[in-house]
């Protein structure tokens, strides 16, 4: 600063302290970003319940793409995300990271699988309609935001189904819970998502298939206390009871390296 004046713009400034900071001073910050999950926000928010204030641990659900948008921007340290089934998600993950510039520098490590599907009002559930059938029928539908995974995980359902007629949606969810929340309330019918968000709702469940969910993250971060122990915490016996409760998971290849080995 000279005179009063700015000799850099004050974007590229604020960037460059952001950066700094990243690989300094906030190592005792994880802000995690992205996907929606109810088992990560589960033990996301016991973690930042036991660091108190020693640290800075938080979820923020955005979905997919504006998460790793947050993630290039330095906005976050960690974006979750899934996009399609677990059979594909060792080559969709790496190509939506590829998208980004500073996806040279980052890390795909993988947090669980997970049962996907359509969350429906549980008499539906009872009466033991198919995807076809709600595709095809009088039911009311949630929408999730462009870029959300549930939302090219419904784009995708409709396209295998042939599906020639618009469903009927006047409800767009920004989260999963929203949108299990949009049917419980009585606002819609059916929601793309989880089993494990059906299950917490109480609503019934009609499977479609294997997720993938994994983190995106800078390769310093992978390795800083914070995000080791956050994986730590979804490997324990405590992470996998709630994860029975909820239903749906699969750990097998819980912290594996995906992409961005060097």
């Amino acid at each position: 600063k000279v005179t009063g004046k700015w000799m850099f713009p004050r974007e590229l400034i604020d960037r460059w302290m952001m950066d700094s900071a990243h690989g300094g001073l906030l190592t005792d910050r994880l802000v995690i970003g992205g996907s929606d999950d109810p088992l990560l926000y589960r033990v996301v928010t016991a973690f930042a319940r036991d660091v108190n204030a020693l640290a800075q641990v938080s979820y923020t659900p955005t979905g997919t793409r504006l998460g790793l948008d947050l993630l290039q921007a330095n906005r976050i340290d960690v974006s979750a995300l899934h996009w399609g089934p677990a059979k594909e998600s060792r080559t969709r993950h790496p190509a939506l990271l590829r998208q980004h510039n500073q996806a040279r520098n980052w890390v795909l490590i993988r947090a669980f699988t997970r049962e996907q599907g359509l969350m429906v009002r549980p008499d539906i559930a009872a009466a033991g309609a198919d995807a076809e059938t709600l595709l095809r029928g009088n039911y009311r539908w949630v929408q999730r935001q462009s870029g959300a995974g549930a939302q090219r995980f419904l784009m995708e359902l409709r396209n295998q189904a042939a599906v020639p007629q618009p469903i009927d949606s006047s409800v767009t969810a920004l989260s999963e819970r929203e949108a299990a929340s949009a049917v419980v309330m009585g606002i819609a019918d059916v929601a793309p998502g989880a089993r494990s968000t059906a299950a917490e709702a109480g609503l019934g469940f009609v499977p479609m298939g294997t997720e993938a969910f994994d983190f995106a993250l800078p390769r310093n971060i992978w390795f800083r206390r914070l995000f080791q122990d956050l994986l730590a915490r979804i490997q324990s016996g405590e992470c996998r009871k709630t994860a029975d409760m909820l239903g749906g998971y699969d750990f097998s290849e819980s912290g594996e390296l995906i992409w961005g080995e060097e």
